[in-house]
């Protein structure tokens, strides 16, 4: 299981274990998903309606976008700013699984909440999150600004893309978006663990007794129904946080349609509702449903087998 495990043969991993096993399924998720980051980031930053019927829009569909990003850019467009993203993903991942291992063992050892209960998943995985956001904030920023500049490119390489935003914006440049990132964290992440802790109980409970030995298929499936959840609750925030991140870079915006210049998050939603309609706030939910399911499934997924493989090497070495 994910989390704080007080059953006496719980699979208990070594902290380092655990933050190893938080990275490699951040790496391999975030590699196997980028394609669906750069079109939903793609579809956020349009102001432009998604649709046929305007004729200024760049984009109006996810197969619409494939096309149209492999005839101007070439396919390595859809791992545009996978460095950082990469950076991203090994960093975040390592510090959310271990904070949540610790918070939830703290909360069975310091109250009488079992760790186990969906709303000790939600607390303990939104604060997990808020700390994981925190230390990789910046890396995030780059990230978004790689993926949506065209071409010509502003920036070449990583280093080039820091030296020029810290010359141009100031340091407070790689936090642009902080507040609406944490606002929207915090309920997307608990949701996901709490979702997933949910619906593991539901698959164990509806599963016929030979459908329950599929464990990977199980955190797989569980996994995506959760990040479907979490992330169409809180997706208009998600909206919010990549507009404020690319304030400033309006010039490498200019190819892909009308810009915008936001004063910060109230102006931004005031904004997109007077100019977008409600519908505005849900741009890119379909490629990013998609993205969120196998992001989260694969998170999951691979934490949970990658903690397994751990448990093993442990009970081994134990038993020599």
């Amino acid at each position: 299981m994910v989390g704080y495990d007080p059953k006496p043969d719980g699979r208990n991993n070594t902290r380092f274990q655990v933050a190893v096993a938080g990275s490699v399924s951040g790496f391999v998720t975030r590699a196997l998903i980028s394609p669906f980051d750069v079109i939903k980031i793609r579809f956020q930053l349009q102001h432009e309606r998604l649709s046929r019927r305007d004729p200024n829009a760049k984009y109006h569909g996810i197969l619409q976008a494939i096309r149209q990003i492999l005839q101007e850019e070439g396919p390595t467009a859809f791992w545009k700013g996978h460095i950082p993203a990469q950076i991203l993903s090994i960093g975040y991942g390592a510090v959310q699984f271990l904070s949540f291992e610790m918070l939830t063992e703290l909360v069975h050892r310091g109250s009488v909440y079992d760790a186990r209960e969906f709303s000790v998943h939600f607390m303990c995985g939104g604060l997990s999150a808020c700390m994981a956001t925190l230390t990789v904030h910046p890396v995030d920023v780059l990230r978004t600004r790689f993926a949506a500049q065209g071409e010509p490119k502003v920036y070449n390489t990583l280093r080039h893309a820091v030296g020029t935003m810290y010359r141009n914006e100031g340091p407070l440049v790689f936090y642009k978006g902080l507040t609406p990132t944490l606002i929207a964290i915090f309920p997307y992440a608990g949701l996901q663990f709490s979702c997933y802790s949910s619906l593991k109980h539901m698959y164990e409970w509806a599963m016929p007794a030979e459908g329950k030995k599929n464990e990977n298929l199980k955190n797989l499936l569980c996994g995506s129904g959760a990040g479907v959840i979490s992330k169409t609750l809180t997706y208009p925030l998600d909206l919010f946080k990549k507009r404020l991140q690319v304030g400033g870079f309006e010039h490498a915006r200019a190819a892909f349609g009308q810009v915008r210049k936001y004063k910060g998050l109230v102006d931004c939603t005031k904004q997109v509702l007077q100019e977008e309609g409600t519908l505005g706030f849900f741009k890119g939910l379909s490629p990013s449903l998609l993205k969120a399911a196998l992001s989260t499934g694969f998170m999951f997924f691979w934490y949970e087998f990658f903690c397994n493989v751990f448990h093993c090497m442990n009970k081994t070495t134990s038993q020599h």
